[in-house]
Parts: structure tokens; C-alpha cells; sequence
């Protein structure tokens, strides 16, 4: 792409998942010489993430598209409409050379005032089958950049001629965790020999995973040690011998995925790509209920793969303790589920990481696809 000095917007939160996949390509903007805006809503987590990646930052109102009927949703249109009206004149000021979405309902008011203005959109979706936000953002004109060749089977015919697929980006830092620094950052002094399990319920937490792990973990601290990260929602347990526990893990995360000898995780996208950069097998718990089972076939697809096993929905914490103890005491599994997990989403071996190719691909789908 030209160094040339140009504005690209992008959009989208809600979660970490709508969020960090972006921060990759955006990097790579910023080194051709773009200057880059975010919008985001005004108390979303990207309010938090953007800003500290550096990231000039813009709040709009942002409302929740639900499928069912509830007064909110009425309430929420005028949100809604608030946010399409800011969009409008943000981006009209900006004048940006293309919007970029990564998903999530505040980005459908600046793809529809993107489209009134006739300015490029594209619109990145990292789980298999389009969320709802994108299927809108698709209707709004944007291009669909898509993680997986089975997610163009979900969008009308229409859609796919200018559709690329391009994997799901993975913030650079994963690459070059360090497994020592890791053990270090767990609290494991060089003598312990005990594996490290890592917990991941989510940048929001969870609380089936965070229950599931209270209830095995006295029995699996006799054999492995443990770093979880309980999200903001849930009291942190207190610190102990072979376990420390923390809302949320930042910097600290790629050194202790480095370190892990497995992961247990919920089954979001960017979840399950962190898995396959670091090359490190999981125990995905995905979510079930609420949702359009997007998680499931998450956890279906990283299975099949190779590189997870799924825990059954509705499984005690002894059944999470006995997977666990299955996994952590086959060295010869371990490292096959690894090397799957490097080759993600491909089940044939490669020249190099398809995570690691992500940004990359984003970026010529771009050049080739901007006027």
C-alpha cells in the first residue's frame, strides 16, 4: 500500500474478540503512513483497549440488536439513531479513505453513514457463521472479510464475489512469548516441576468456567499449577501455592500462553487463533446457552482440527479435573495437538503460521479491493 498520509476509521467492540484482531493490521497501516481513528462506544471495552494501543479514540451511542422482542429495543433504536447521526458527521469530517469493521453493534451506525456517504467499507467476521452486525453491515454495502472459506456458505450469493478469506489476525505479541518469563510470572520457581494449565474465561469472565475450576482445583494443584484470569464480573480468589488469579491478563498473556502446557479457554475466535499462534492445545468450554452457537462451532472446528478437545456441556469439575489429568499426563498427545494447532485452520501442514499470515492477507485484500 502507498506511504501515503490518509485516514482509515475503523470500528467495532462489545468485546476483546472485536477488538485485538484489529490492533495487528492497524500496525501495519500506521507503518505505511495511515493515520488511524477508532469509533467505539462510550462504555464498551474498546473505550479501554483502543486508547492504550494509542489509538485516537472517538465514543458514539451505540444500542443492542436484539432477535427478540423487549422494550429495550425501543429504547435502543433512538440509541441507535443517535449513533448513525455522530458517525455521519465524524465521518464526513474525516473524510476517511475506508471504514474498517471488526464486528459488534456499535459498528453498524458508521457502515450506514459510511454508505450514505459512499465512503469504502469493510466488514472482518472471525467466527464461522456471520453475527448479525456483520450480516447488517454486509446489507449497508461493506466488503466481508472472512476467517474461514466455510463462512461464504452463509451469505447470500450477492456477497461473495468481492468476499475474501483471510484468516483472523493475532496481536504480534503472542508470537514471541517467553516460557520462562512465563513460569516466572506464575509464581513457579525453577524447582517446581509441575506443569502450567492456564485459565481463559474471557475478557468479561465466566462464571461456568470460574465454578468448574473452584470446584477441582484443590485435587489439581497436587499436579500442575495454574494462572486464571476470572474476569472483572467475579471476586479474584486469593493467591497461593502454584495458583494466582487476575481479572484480566494483558501483557502478561503471551509469556504465560508460552509457558502453558495447556489452555483452558472458552471457545471465541480470537480465543481459539491465540491457541494456534502459540501452538498450544486446549480444553475449550464454549458457550451454549443465549447465543447463536457460534462458540460451538468454534469448539467443533478446533477439534476436529485436533488441537482442543470440547468438555461436555453440563460436565462436573471431576470431569474437567479427569480431561485434564488425561491430557497433562500424554506428553505424545500434547505435542500432536500442538503441532495442529500451528497448522490452524488448515489440518495439512504449511510454510508458515496462518495466524501469523492474517494481517497480512487483510492488508493486500484491501489494496486490491480499494479504489
Amino acid at each position: 500500500m502507498a506511504k501515503i498520509t490518509r485516514t482509515a476509521v475503523f470500528t467495532g467492540g462489545g468485546t476483546a474478540g472485536h477488538v485485538f484482531p484489529a490492533f495487528p493490521v492497524i500496525h501495519r497501516l500506521e507503518a505505511a503512513g495511515w493515520d488511524i481513528l477508532w469509533i467505539g462506544s462510550k462504555r464498551g471495552i474498546e473505550r479501554e483497549l483502543v486508547p492504550a494501543e494509542g489509538i485516537r479514540y472517538i465514543p458514539v451511542s451505540a444500542g443492542k440488536l436484539r432477535r427478540y422482542v423487549s422494550l429495550s429495543n425501543v429504547i435502543d433504536l433512538f440509541r441507535i439513531a443517535a449513533g448513525l447521526i455522530q458517525s455521519f458527521f465524524i465521518l464526513r469530517r474525516e473524510r476517511p479513505g475506508f471504514l474498517f469493521s471488526k464486528g459488534g453493534f456499535v459498528s453498524c451506525p458508521p457502515a450506514a453513514a459510511a454508505a450514505l456517504l459512499g465512503i469504502p467499507a469493510f466488514t472482518h467476521e472471525s467466527d464461522i457463521d456471520p453475527g448479525l452486525a456483520t450480516r447488517l453491515n454486509l446489507r449497508f454495502g461493506a466488503v466481508l472479510l472472512a476467517s474461514y472459506t466455510d463462512t461464504l456458505g452463509f451469505i447470500p450469493p450477492r456477497y461473495r464475489e468481492k468476499a475474501g478469506v483471510v484468516g483472523n489476525p493475532v496481536r504480534e505479541a503472542i508470537f514471541s512469548g517467553d516460557p520462562a518469563k512465563g513460569r516466572i510470572l506464575a509464581g513457579l520457581n525453577a524447582g517446581d516441576p509441575r506443569p502450567l494449565v492456564l485459565v481463559l474465561g474471557g475478557s468479561q469472565g465466566a462464571a461456568e468456567v470460574n465454578s468448574l475450576i473452584k470446584g477441582c482445583l484443590d485435587n489439581l494443584l497436587t499436579s500442575a499449577a495454574l494462572a486464571h484470569q476470572t474476569g472483572s464480573r467475579t471476586d479474584t480468589p486469593p493467591r497461593r501455592a502454584g495458583y494466582i488469579a487476575s481479572p484480566f491478563f494483558g501483557e502478561e498473556l503471551p509469556h504465560l500462553m508460552a509457558a502453558a502446557r495447556l489452555v483452558i479457554s472458552r471457545a471465541g475466535a480470537g480465543s481459539v487463533w491465540e491457541l494456534a499462534a502459540s501452538g498450544t492445545p486446549g480444553i475449550l468450554i464454549p458457550l451454549r446457552r443465549g447465543t447463536r452457537g457460534d462458540q460451538i462451532r468454534n469448539a467443533a472446528l478446533a477439534e476436529e482440527r485436533g488441537m482442543t478437545l470440547t468438555l461436555k456441556s453440563g460436565a462436573s469439575p471431576d470431569e474437567l479435573l479427569k480431561l485434564i489429568r488425561q491430557l497433562l499426563e500424554h506428553p505424545r498427545r500434547l505435542k500432536a495437538m500442538a503441532e495442529s494447532a500451528r497448522r490452524f485452520p488448515s489440518d495439512e501442514a504449511s510454510g508458515g503460521s496462518p495466524a501469523r499470515e492474517a494481517a497480512p492477507r487483510i492488508i493486500r485484500a484491501l489494496e486490491e479491493r480499494l479504489p
